[in-house]
């Protein structure tokens, strides 16, 4: 999201510099030559303080943009050590006090700690949906209209021009089973093993088939239990991809079975895409996205039942040309002129 919106700030005329802790990732290739990286060279982001301090210090930027709960943090640190005036504008992409919750690491549950303190000492905060800003505003004890909502940029021409992309696969072959889709890291937050569980009910009545785009700690769980379920031979986890959007025009139906969400990209991506979608009533953003219902189905979190009816009603009768249309309202345009707004630019 943060690649997304330097392009197209990138686009505006303004000079946009990507600072990274380390120049790494599935992403590094699609950074344009319009946008200045930035390798501050620090194994971890805590370990990026000095160096951010020092080019803040060193370039004298209008306004900094920071994502994720550490990296926060550690910005508005990097500006006080620094003496400069950069405006600072910190977003949350997830909802914190679950992440925090249901962190593994110990330094990870108590991030809300150093967030009391750092995120008020912002010019401006940033949520992805109104659901993670209620649930910030609560953690912080912030006053609930310090924190701006601005809808994460989701829907591209260039993502209308990768879904159109060929993609030879016999799975996704006309006339093959339908294709039911989920896409994500492999972690427990995003619940795969639901998922997993709800197909198995699926394929008993019908034919078809699960393909799981994304990779992460969780996959030889996933693979297991996909054998003990007696699916193995209909499931297949692709891995990260670097056009999921293919897939996605091609699905027969789009799952996002996660616990908790801070907005839900692949949800939208996916509506754009031309996919019918079934969701997980998770806090916070898929129920803001599908409108309660209106546009996709939704199902309490981890009921396997329930997500097995919702996605054998959509195979048998989607709403695709409704999520089309809702997915049209997360735009990059509606999302630059927000974060203009809140950056003062």
């Amino acid at each position: 999201m943060l690649l997304m919106l330097a392009q197209g700030m990138a686009a505006q005329d303004l000079t946009v510099d990507l600072l990274v802790a380390q120049v790494e990732g599935p992403y590094r290739a699609q950074i344009p030559p319009s946008i200045n990286v930035v390798d501050l060279k620090a194994r971890r982001v805590l370990a990026a303080l000095p160096g951010l301090a020092g080019y803040l210090r060193r370039v004298r930027p209008r306004a900094l943009l920071s994502a994720l709960p550490h990296a926060n943090v550690v910005a508005v640190w990097a500006r006080s050590l620094s003496g400069v005036r950069t405006r600072l504008v910190v977003s949350e992409h997830t909802v914190p006090s679950l992440s925090a919750r249901h962190a593994e690491q110990r330094r990870a549950r108590m991030l809300p700690l150093f967030m009391r303190r750092a995120y008020p000492r912002a010019d401006a905060i940033v949520a992805v949906s109104d659901g993670a800003a209620d649930d910030l505003a609560a953690l912080l004890k912030l006053d609930r209209r310090r924190v701006t909502r601005i809808y994460n940029p989701v829907v591209t021409p260039r993502l209308y021009e990768l879904a159109a992309e060929a993609l030879d696969d016999p799975w996704f072959a006309e006339g093959a089973p339908p294709v039911v889709l989920g896409a994500g890291r492999l972690t427990p937050g995003k619940d795969f093993a639901t998922l997993l569980r709800a197909f198995a009910l699926v394929r008993r009545a019908r034919p078809a088939r699960l393909v799981i785009l994304g990779e992460g700690p969780e996959r030889p769980h996933l693979a297991s239990l996909a054998g003990e379920l007696g699916i193995a031979a209909d499931v297949e986890l692709r891995g990260f991809v670097a056009n999921p959007f293919q897939y996605m025009r091609r699905a027969g139906v789009f799952v996002l079975a996660s616990r908790w969400e801070g907005f839900g990209n692949v949800l939208v991506e996916a509506m754009a895409c031309g996919s019918g979608v079934v969701s997980t009533d998770c806090p916070n953003g898929p129920r803001e996205i599908l409108e309660h219902g209106r546009f996709g189905r939704l199902t309490p979190v981890g009921d396997v039942r329930s997500m097995a009816g919702a996605i054998s009603a959509e195979l048998d009768a989607p709403l695709t040309v409704l999520a089309a249309e809702r997915a049209r309202q997360f735009t990059l345009t509606a999302a630059l002129d927000g974060y203009r707004a809140a950056l003062a630019l």
